[in-house]
């Protein structure tokens, strides 16, 4: 689609979903000279992809994809797909070493299978995600604060900076110097989403909690 070829030996994060305000896909870039920093650095490169549809209607969210597509073409390591259905989807999933979801709290968390394809999730602390994220362990959070004594604008600086922050120190660094860690992470996520979210456990919950 991009023209684009990325290395598969570079950490790659994937923001992949439905472009909306609250879910933030442009969070990562708002300090660019910090994200140029990061995605620069040739000790520790990192690649960048989005894709997702807007809805029609919603021009906050299309200003935010046309952005976000105008931005990657000043770098060879970032890329914004389009026509974002379940092949693509798959695929990035399959691909991603980190999917990123930073949505503002308590809006929503998505990416169950994205860790069921080796991904790790990175994401704000939300959703499902209460229930699965052991940070450092099977996933990395953005930390969080009492959001409801913050503004938008507020709560989206702080999410900023922590989130630059884990990437930074813990993440980028587990990734490059200890491997090992890295992929014990990405097994134990596999492990963690399998045994509590695959769809029996639904089907059972929905049998004995509201129909026995």
């Amino acid at each position: 689609q991009t023209g684009k070829l990325l290395d598969p030996n570079v950490l790659t994060i994937v923001w992949a979903r439905r472009f909306a305000g609250y879910k933030r896909a442009d969070l990562i870039t708002r300090d660019l000279a910090r994200f140029e920093k990061l995605i620069s650095n040739p000790d520790r490169p990192i690649q960048v992809i989005w894709a997702g549809k807007p809805y029609p209607s919603d021009y906050g969210a299309i200003s935010t994809f046309n952005q976000l597509v105008h931005l990657s073409k000043k770098y060879p390591n970032v890329a914004v797909c389009v026509d974002y259905e379940l092949s693509l989807s798959k695929r990035l999933k399959q691909a991603a070493d980190v999917w990123l979801n930073n949505p503002r709290v308590p809006r929503e968390a998505s990416g169950m299978t994205a860790s069921m394809n080796g991904a790790v999730n990175f994401s704000t602390f939300d959703g499902w995600i209460c229930e699965f994220a052991d940070h450092g362990k099977n996933s990395f959070i953005v930390p969080t604060a009492d959001y409801g004594n913050m503004s938008i604008p507020e709560q989206d600086q702080f999410d900023l900076n922590n989130m630059m922050d884990v990437l930074e120190n813990e993440m980028v660094p587990t990734y490059y110097h200890n491997p090992d860690k890295w992929h014990e992470i990405v097994e134990q996520g596999m492990k963690d989403v399998l045994e509590n979210f695959e769809s029996n456990r639904m089907a059972t919950e929905y049998y004995e909690i509201m129909y026995k």
